[in-house]
């Protein structure tokens, strides 16, 4: 880990000493590693690839770019990482914070104002969620960033329990059994979008920004509306994570099990094709039957 070096980059100056803190940020790197392995993030025999990490200034995107910056560290890496924020012209929103931290750490980024906070307010009408246009218009800029960027990804911190969190909502509203993928191709097929921290805890990213003491920028936009379907869908999660500790985990690995002759959707499994194996079956066999 470079833990004991004085040739340390600046993301990592002033990182506690202690021995909870250096587990924490071994697992949450491993777990990186093991995403970016496991869904093909990176091909070895392409060019060298460039990734345009995408930072909000929330807590999740922090631990992105610092765990990015690990692994290329740790020769584990081996693309080039512009950090990118979008300044939706949120009211209050603190335009300097994350350029003048950037500059700070040394980290290559590009900073975008592109106002689609009056686009959603004149759109979008008075009580209903902002999200959907949000993310839509936001997803919009980030893809012309990356093509001028000369990016072949787009590179978001969603973690495993965003993952999780999104596919209830799928199966609560939208009747379907879908979440974000950590490895996707945009509409255009020209960009990849990565995620990452999809193995990665939200627990552990809240607690690495904190120890880090990254200046973390609140999302005033859509966090500060009441009764949003995902905060519902949390507020379940934890509680059955509270009766049941390690049940995000265990539904996590469901998400990685699945087992289509299982479910109900003739499209994934083809039903109509399955027949019996007569041929090894006779009529009167005295045979029990083994249990399964």
């Amino acid at each position: 880990m470079r833990d004991e070096s004085d040739d340390i980059h600046a993301l990592f100056a002033g990182a506690p000493r202690t021995t909870e803190f250096k587990k924490l940020r071994k697992r949450i790197v491993r777990n990186t590693h093991e995403a970016i392995q496991q869904y093909g993030m990176v091909d070895e025999n392409a060019p060298r690839q460039k990734w345009l990490v995408c930072l909000s200034g929330g807590k999740d995107s922090y631990t992105l770019l610092a765990v990015l910056y690990e692994l290329q560290w740790r020769d584990l890496l081996p693309v080039d990482i512009l950090a990118c924020n979008l300044d939706q012209g949120q009211p209050g929103f603190p335009a300097t914070v994350l350029p003048d931290f950037l500059t700070a750490m040394g980290v290559p980024h590009r900073i975008e104002y592109q106002d689609t906070y009056s686009i959603v307010m004149d759109k979008i009408p008075a009580g209903r969620t902002f999200c959907a246009l949000c993310s839509r218009l936001r997803r919009g800029n980030l893809y012309r960033i990356a093509r001028e960027e000369g990016c072949s990804a787009v590179v978001l911190g969603h973690h495993r329990d965003d993952i999780l969190e999104t596919f209830f909502m799928n199966l609560f509203h939208g009747g379907r059994l879908a979440t974000m993928p950590p490895k996707l191709v945009n509409e255009e097929g020209d960009l990849f979008l990565y995620r990452p921290l999809a193995h990665v805890a939200e627990a552990d990213c809240e607690k690495f920004a904190q120890a880090m003491q990254y200046p973390i920028i609140p999302c005033d936009l859509c966090g500060s509306q009441d009764g949003l379907q995902r905060q519902q869908v949390k507020q379940i999660l934890d509680g059955w994570e509270t009766n049941s500790p390690g049940r995000r985990q265990v539904m996590f690995r469901a998400l990685m099990n699945a087992r289509p002759s299982h479910l109900l959707d003739p499209k994934i499994f083809d039903f109509q094709a399955l027949s019996l194996r007569t041929d090894q079956v006779e009529e009167n066999s005295k045979e029990i039957p083994s249990l399964r």
